[in-house]
């Protein structure tokens, strides 16, 4: 049961391209629009994030009810 390196990658690279366009966005002058930006980027991993815990719980459920 191992974790995909892939994830890992989508995850640092929605990071990294949320960091870009807050940097730009707020060098212009736009911090409101970078704010959201942040805050879109954050939900969006947080999803990612979330159905990786949602596939543990249910590899974990399946080794202690013995389902398949």
């Amino acid at each position: 049961m191992g974790i995909d390196v892939d994830i890992i990658f989508k995850i640092a690279g929605v990071g990294i391209v949320v960091a870009f366009l807050h940097t730009i966005l707020e060098q212009v002058g736009k911090k409101e629009y970078a704010q959201w930006v942040t805050l879109f980027g954050f939900i969006y991993i947080l999803f990612m994030v979330a159905s990786i815990v949602d596939d543990l719980f249910q590899k974990i459920k399946s080794v202690f009810l013995f389902q398949g």
